[in-house]
């Protein structure tokens, strides 16, 4: 793919990914034009001072909500490759207002599955989570139900030439939300609260999460769901990474929550390859060939790709590198 003549729209784009997406965008693959769709006047506003759209920019603004397929599709018309990042993903607002994330994160895919085939989007890649795999939350059920429908959206797609495939991926450090600068206000208190000692999670940097969606948006041949093979980290040794001197408190596990995440769970290991740097779920479509990621390895019998057995840790060191980065 040569971006430099492609046309690119982010959904949620004025979000924590969608700032470092379109950082990496702009400065290194200089596309035809660059839409942030969102639906918050205010953050396009404090994103345009720095990202202008004025002169020669390629950078469009574009308000809008997932939910109105109507703005969809004007937003899509030229569009060539679509990111979806927009969801409501706080889990305790997403099971205090249901309707309202079923709203946003399973209706809304469906728009933009809608809206992409009915404009000749060429490739959509959608933002999905770890807590879609066996999910016991309500956001990750949303999370779980819009990667169906992606992976579907092909069939549904046909010959028009619009594919479909997911990333899905652990924490983001720094990302609004993380548990980095809940961590850093209660330094002041003396106090750190955890609700499980035992707690264990995947972890990514934003800069990696981004780069990686750019990788699969390029390779993708329609109905993958991609995973990063990232490191896991304890949740007592960011603790005491962020703050040595504090004291830490367990408040007990919350509704939603659960100890370990999983990436790959062992029903999905049956139809997925490995790759060097990442995992490869493979649509079960009568039409897909083996030649589709012919180096992919299969992976063992009840394989399972989880927070608390990966074989990759974060050593003290590096999470101290990556809090520090955040500064």
């Amino acid at each position: 793919m040569d971006w430099k003549d492609l046309n690119i729209l982010i959904t949620g784009g004025t979000g924590s990914f969608g700032k470092k997406f379109a950082e990496i965008v702009l400065a290194e693959l200089h596309p035809k034009r660059l839409v942030v769709f969102s639906r918050d006047e205010l953050k396009q506003h404090e994103m345009r001072q720095r990202f202008p759209d004025t002169g020669d920019s390629p950078v469009r603004y574009f308000i809008g909500d997932v939910r109105d397929k109507d703005r969809l599709e004007r937003a899509f018309a030229g569009v060539d490759v679509v990111i979806h990042a927009a969801a409501l993903k706080q889990v305790p607002a997403c099971e205090y207002n249901p309707f309202e994330a079923v709203q946003t994160n399973i209706n809304g895919a469906k728009n933009i599955i809608d809206a992409a085939i009915d404009c000749g989007v060429r490739r959509v890649v959608a933002l999905s989570t770890d807590k879609a795999v066996n999910p016991v939350n309500l956001y990750g059920a949303t999370k779980l139900v819009a990667e169906k429908l992606f992976v579907q959206g092909n069939s549904y797609a046909g010959a028009s030439g619009t594919r479909f495939s997911s990333v899905r991926y652990g924490n983001v450090v720094g990302s609004r939300g993380s548990v980095i600068p809940l961590f850093k206000a209660q330094c002041k208190t003396g106090t750190l609260t955890i609700t499980d000692e035992r707690m264990t999670r995947f972890w990514i940097t934003l800069d990696q999460g981004a780069r990686f969606v750019l990788r699969c948006a390029e390779q993708m041949h329609g109905g993958e769901v991609f995973v990063p093979k990232i490191p896991s980290m304890r949740l007592t040794d960011l603790a005491n990474v962020v703050a040595p001197d504090c004291k830490i408190e367990i408040t007990g596990i919350r509704p939603g929550e659960k100890l370990h995440e999983v990436l790959v769970n062992e029903d999905e290991a049956r139809h997925t390859l490995e790759l060097e740097d990442m995992f490869v779920v493979q649509p079960l479509f009568p039409w897909w060939t083996r030649e589709h990621w012919a180096e992919g390895q299969p992976l063992p019998n009840n394989f399972r790709f989880g927070s608390d057995t990966n074989p990759r840790w974060l050593s003290d060191q590096e999470l101290r590198a990556m809090v520090e980065a955040l500064e």
